[in-house]
């Protein structure tokens, strides 16, 4: 017995406790003779009823239909079911034939629960509920369906997130779906897993992008390589990383190194909650290679260097064989334009952030030295007051002698 049959018959438990195995409760004739008369009037009007089951024969199921009469339901419309229920037990059935004289009444159980499983999912349908599934078959373009008792049909393009172009889903898989069409000619029902997807998917999304922050570092995977940049994916929300926030150096080089599926660390830059985007960048991941170079090379430090080559427009350096450096031809220094491979000192003046290299200079580096013999001088001298200054001055005056 299917769940919507269950459902049927503890209803009419509820309504009808007198039905229901002669219960606690004490009820009038009156009332007896009233509920019997429903329950004819539903019978022969072929409205689904719930029977008791009374006997166990090799080709049929007979149930009381009160009035001290039997009636038959043959046992081949218990065929989905792993065994005939017990005796005692209730079911739902609707007349099939009337009986007569050593003639019992003929039920359908398989029909009774057909349309109350059809009743069910028009109900469904009109509340747009959302109900659980099995997959019974694929065929040609999709799935056949058990919704609450009814075979429907899920094409292949509602059946996953974007729509699918072959089957996944194995057999007997239980799914969550919705009804979204239904006609009664034919009692043809469509049902989508899709729509079951998408809402649990923008739900996640909603989850996730309230509690993620900007500044915060994530795991992506990468869906798609374009010329602008890179899309990732983050916990199902589309991340764009910029080709200027792929790689501190040679970016364009970077993003030719990114393929679909690899995984990536993304620092979130932006949070778009309204359209559900992120704007990642991969660089921020890792220290700025011009933060790093200031921490090394402070400004106006003295560094040795070694002279790469040399231009019109100034000199190409190497600083500890790994730091390269450029030195104007304005910034040379008294002796003039540097040899090449001449090893030499210079002052750091500046920082290119486009290629994170040391602008140096020779002359200001000429400048600090000449200011550190000064002061040495300075220091070695004695200091003298201003009246011993006078009183020098006084004494190589001629005129005073």
């Amino acid at each position: 017995m299917n769940e919507t049959a269950k459902n049927h018959i503890e209803r009419e438990s509820a309504q009808h406790p007198e039905q229901n195995g002669g219960g606690e409760q004490e009820i009038s004739m009156d009332e007896l003779l009233k509920s019997e008369e429903e329950f004819s009037r539903k019978l022969y009007e072929k409205e689904i009823v719930q029977v008791k089951i009374v006997q166990l024969t090799e080709d049929n199921v007979l149930v009381d239909i009160g009035e001290k009469k039997e009636a038959v339901i043959p046992l081949s419309d218990f065929d989905q079911e792993k065994t005939p229920p017990p005796i005692g037990s209730k079911i739902v059935a609707v007349l099939e034939k009337r009986g007569g004289e050593g003639r019992h009444a003929v039920l359908s159980h398989k029909k009774a629960q057909e349309r109350l499983a059809w009743e069910w999912c028009l109900q469904m349908f009109n509340e747009k509920a959302r109900i659980k599934g099995r997959v019974l078959e694929a065929v040609k373009g999709g799935y056949i369906v058990d919704a609450g008792g009814m075979k429907a049909f899920m094409p292949l393009s509602l059946s996953e997130l974007g729509g699918a172009h072959k089957h996944y889903l194995p057999l007997n898989a239980k799914i969550k779906i919705y009804i979204i069409d239904i006609a009664e000619r034919g009692r043809k029902i469509i049902v989508s897993r899709r729509q079951v997807l998408e809402e649990d998917e923008k739900e996640r999304k909603v989850k996730v992008l309230s509690k993620i922050r900007e500044g915060e570092i994530v795991r992506g995977v990468v869906s798609k390589a374009i010329e602008e940049g890179i899309f990732v994916r983050f916990q199902g929300i589309e991340g764009f990383v910029r080709i200027p926030d792929l790689a501190w150096r040679n970016p364009e080089e970077a993003l030719k190194r990114h393929k679909r599926g690899q995984r990536v660390k993304c620092k979130i830059i932006r949070i778009d909650r309204e359209q559900e985007k992120l704007t990642l960048g991969i660089k921020q991941t890792t220290p700025n290679p011009l933060d790093l170079l200031k921490k090394k090379f402070p400004f106006k430090s003295v560094v040795r260097l070694r002279v790469v080559s040399v231009s019109k427009e100034g000199a190409k350096v190497s600083v500890d064989g790994k730091t390269g450096g450029s030195i104007q031809a304005c910034d040379f220094g008294h002796e003039g334009i540097p040899r090449e491979n001449a090893t030499i000192h210079a002052a750091v003046v500046g920082y290119n952030p486009a290629t994170f290299e040391l602008n140096l200079s020779i002359k200001r580096f000429e400048e600090i030295e000449d200011r550190k013999k000064v002061k040495e001088y300075l220091k070695d001298s004695p200091n003298l007051t201003l009246g011993q200054i006078l009183l020098e001055d006084s004494e190589d005056d001629p005129a005073t002698q």
